[in-house]
């Protein structure tokens, strides 16, 4: 049976937290597929988008400040118990009675807020691409359940291509051709990843 939204969001946090967790200290200035970002940028960033959706899910939009990504901690391991500290966060706020049911405000993203459920499904498919960008980065594979990525990428594909993908600041990149080796790498195509990009970085 397919999971329900809540249920692959909640899967994608947790297999999110599992591979940040193999995050040392000497990874964190490695290069990653955000071309703009290594991997202490990229973590500081899934922290503080952590935050805001935990905000966002819970009503709570006054301060902005916790959008700001902040320097992840140095210490060995804290990287990752940072990140898995704004996961669970967001899985208790996104469990509150009527979270997925109101809107949420994404200052990030405009003004005017969103279904929860809409929102939801943003964040599960940014992580769904960040927990491979983390595992690319530091030469580990992420896998996800086929039940998760069932539902994952009907999410990917709603995501216009075009122009838009070209600015500055966008989320993600034009999208490649589709090549057939799994729903995972359909996915990562279909937003602008190279599911190769691993193998390219070695060989460089």
């Amino acid at each position: 049976m397919t999971p329900s939204l809540t249920e692959t969001h909640a899967a994608v946090l947790d297999t999110a937290v599992a591979t940040v967790h193999k995050v040392r200290s000497a990874h964190l200035d490695l290069p990653t597929p955000c071309a703009d970002w290594n991997v202490g940028q990229l973590l500081a960033h899934m922290i503080a988008q952590n935050d805001g959706f935990a905000a966002a899910a819970l009503g709570e939009v006054s301060d902005r400040s916790m959008w700001t990504p902040r320097p992840v901690p140095a210490d060995e391991g804290a990287a990752g118990k940072a990140f898995e500290t704004s996961a669970r966060s967001l899985l208790r706020a996104v469990a509150e009675d009527g979270a997925v049911d109101r809107l949420w405000k994404l200052p990030e993203f405009r003004e005017e807020p969103f279904p929860g459920s809409q929102a939801l499904g943003f964040h599960l498919i940014d992580y769904v691409v960040h927990s491979w960008d983390v595992a690319a980065a530091i030469g580990e594979r992420v896998e996800f359940e086929p039940g998760v990525l069932a539902v994952a990428l009907p999410i990917a594909k709603a995501v216009p291509d075009g122009s838009n993908r070209q600015r500055d600041g966008a989320a993600f990149r034009p999208a490649l051709g589709p090549i057939e080796h799994g729903t995972l790498d359909e996915i990562l195509r279909w937003l602008g990843r190279d599911p190769a990009w691993a193998q390219r970085e070695v060989q460089t």
